[in-house]
């Protein structure tokens, strides 16, 4: 055994000079190190695939590996975590220096009767303090937006975990898991975007909200700031769009649809989809009882009485109002850094009632007549706007057709020219010719050609005879027509030429119904006018409208007759279809070249209401004048603004402002003794004389 083992162990020397395909220096089994190699080497093959083919000790080897690398591969995630949160908190602005933006300035614009029409402005509503609302309001959001808004620190695991596992299981985003603090700094400080960098950047604003302001501070700034559809920012703004009222004064149906349509304002709110906005709001009562925030018997009764949204009558053309108002507000108040109230002078009744005119009127024979546009301008003789309509549908387009148009008048001007023609010695009596004339080349013609001879003024005015007012204009120059319609307030530019006599210069609705105005108000300068006054949120007055002051312009004598004049119109004349029973009415009809444009101004004592109608691209109608589609929809309006006034007569007239009311000699500016013609000659002045003998025999005739 001993000679065994010392021959085993015994050293061997290597052999060099062996044949060279005899050597074999790979190493072997028992060359390696490991002992259990050398043991595997010594086991059967089929003990040595038992041992590879693992056992308890490879399952426990795998195991292990599984955990190592879960642990690493969840290191680095940590890791990045932290990295990207670093990254994105990097990019925002130091915590320190945010500042909660200062929500842009509300406008409320308001009717005469105090009720809010409109608001304008970038930021919606009023600011209103928690405690100014009724205490279901608040509790309303919390239900159905973040159930757990007085527990969370701005973010809450459970809803977002609600969210997730919702989302997979509609596979889709059927809900969202943001907080109300969430919500607010998104609507603060990020975009609309949905991106994981938006989405982490606005749980880091959420951290700080919660740090710096308390849950009703943070509750305040939600619902002033977040949006509800048709426009309206803020829970105020949205009260008085749906249900015009304060959001001080909702009931709990009503504050239920307002928490609803936080889900999808667009899409739900209720002056678009009043059946959605409802399902949505018994959602929002289904919560509040469900979170205890109210019993369930307040939810059935809310739910048997929903929520009606107010009507929206005149909110359209309003708007054109609201425009208008802008554009002059920088005037009146400066820039606007605080909410304001803005007291108008527009009747909401008349303003609906003008719209629903026009557009009526339109859809009736727009088609017939060839006409697509229209405006209305209602005003007292002092001025003020009581009703503007800029157009058919604001929605369609928002040019305003009152205010900025600037189309001919067409006959609607000549009162300018037969008011130069009294100031200066004719009367209503005075008799010129109506037969052609040519005037270098150019013949004015009555509409359907059809001359009378000799006329009266009264006849001519009445009858619109277009070669009566070119021969007055030509009788005592343009430039004295061009002057009068000046100091009467239209303020475009006239040009002194003889067709100025049949309104070939352009002018606005407002200048032209501002200008008869006088004569409504027995001789007296006006500025039109819809804003009353402009005051702050809290009451402060900025701005109060003061009387002009202005004072005549034109001599009561003269008023008188041109009134007389202009009442015959609607009497015998081409506006005799306009209906107004019991008022002394006046007025002119105007129709421009080639039927382009049709007017009618008409007056009492107690309105002035202009209508024009047309096409935007200055085409040609299907023959419509001044007395059809804009005498019926004057009437309309006129009926409807003088239901229950007491009957006042036309100034200088019977009832109305007394003749003997006249400006002092000298206090109006007087005619020239001599003025020249278009043709440069010099025509003799009219005798001043035959002015007064007219108006006695007028006053004594009429007694």
């Amino acid at each position: 055994m001993a000679l065994r083992r010392q021959k085993a162990s015994a050293r061997r020397e290597p052999v060099f000079d062996a044949e060279p395909q005899s050597r074999d220096l790979r190493l072997g089994p028992r060359d390696r190190p490991s002992s259990s190699s050398r043991d595997d080497a010594d086991r059967p093959p089929r003990a040595r695939r038992k041992r590879r083919g693992g056992g308890s000790h490879g399952g426990r080897s795998r195991l292990g590996r599984f955990v190592y690398w879960s642990a690493v591969l969840a290191l680095w995630a940590v890791i990045a975590a932290i990295g990207g949160a670093v990254w994105i908190g990097a990019h925002l602005p130091p915590i320190q220096s945010l500042e909660i933006p200062k929500r842009p300035p509300s406008i409320q614009i308001v009717g005469m009767n105090g009720r809010v029409m409109t608001t304008r402005g970038e930021g919606g509503g009023a600011a209103l303090m928690l405690r100014e609302l009724p205490p279901y309001l608040p509790k309303a959001f919390i239900a159905i937006e973040d159930r757990r808004f007085y527990s969370h620190q701005g973010v809450d695991p459970l809803g977002i975990g609600r969210a997730v596992v919702a989302n997979i299981l509609y596979q889709g985003v059927s809900q969202g898991g943001s907080t109300i603090t969430q919500q607010l700094a998104k609507n603060l400080f990020l975009t609309q975007e949905r991106t994981i960098t938006r989405k982490i950047q606005e749980l880091v604003l959420a951290f700080w909200l919660e740090r710096k302001f308390s849950k009703t501070e943070i509750l305040e700034l939600y619902l002033n700031r977040v949006y509800f559809g048709a426009g309206a920012y803020g829970v105020e703004a949205a009260a008085q769009r749906y249900f015009g009222k304060s959001a001080r004064q909702v009931t709990l149906a009503e504050a239920a649809m307002l928490a609803g349509l936080i889900k999808s304002p667009s899409r739900l709110a209720p002056i678009r989809n009043p059946e959605g906005a409802e399902r949505r709001a018994q959602t929002v009562l289904l919560a509040m009882a469900d979170a205890s925030l109210i019993t369930e018997n307040m939810a059935t009764i809310a739910m048997a009485h929903p929520a009606r949204v107010a009507p929206q009558a005149g909110d359209g053309s309003v708007n054109y109002v609201a425009d208008w108002i802008m554009d002059v507000l920088d005037d009146l108040v400066g820039r606007v850094d605080q909410d304001i109230v803005i007291e108008t002078s527009i009747d909401p009744v008349l303003q609906a009632a003008a719209e629903k005119a026009l557009v009526d009127e339109l859809a009736q024979k727009g088609g017939k007549f060839g006409v697509s546009q229209g405006a209305v301008v209602v005003m007292t003789p002092d001025g003020t706007v009581r009703a503007l309509v800029g157009g058919r549908d604001y929605a369609e387009s928002q040019f305003n057709r009152a205010v900025a148009a600037k189309r001919q008048p067409g006959s609607a001007f000549k009162p300018f020219v037969y008011l130069t023609a009294i100031e200066r010695g004719l009367t209503p009596d005075t008799v010129r010719q109506d037969a052609p004339l040519s005037i270098k080349g150019w013949k004015p013609e009555n509409y359907g050609r059809e001359y009378f001879g000799p006329v009266s003024l009264t006849q001519g005015l009445a009858l619109s005879l277009n070669t009566v007012s070119v021969r007055l204009t030509l009788e005592f120059g343009p430039t004295a027509v061009v002057k009068t319609a000046h100091r009467l307030g239209i303020a475009s530019k006239l040009e002194p030429n003889a067709s100025i006599a049949l309104g070939t210069s352009e002018v606005s609705v407002i200048e032209l119904v501002s200008a008869y105005a006088t004569f409504a108000n027995g001789g007296f300068a006006i500025t039109p006018h819809v804003v009353e006054r402009v005051r702050a949120a809290d009451g402060t007055a900025l701005y109060t409208r003061m009387p002009d002051g202005l004072g005549r312009i034109i001599d009561g004598r003269y008023v008188a007759m041109m009134n007389t004049m202009m009442q015959e119109t609607l009497l015998t004349g081409t506006a005799r279809k306009a209906e107004l029973p019991g008022w002394p009415a006046a007025g002119k009809t105007g129709t421009s070249q080639d039927f382009r444009d049709a007017w009618f101004v008409g007056y009492t004592a107690h309105l002035v209401t202009g209508v024009w109608l047309g096409n935007d691209d200055g085409s040609p109608t299907h023959k419509t004048t001044g007395g059809g589609p804009p005498v019926d929809i004057w009437s309309r309006v006129m009926k409807t603004a003088h239901q229950g006034v007491p009957v006042v007569g036309l100034p200088g007239l019977t009832g109305g402002i007394p003749v003997a009311d006249a400006l002092p000699p000298g206090d109006i500016p007087a005619g020239p003794p001599q003025v020249a013609d278009a043709g440069g000659a010099q025509a003799p002045a009219a005798d001043r004389g035959g002015l007064d003998d007219w108006l006695l025999g007028k006053l004594f005739g009429r007694r």
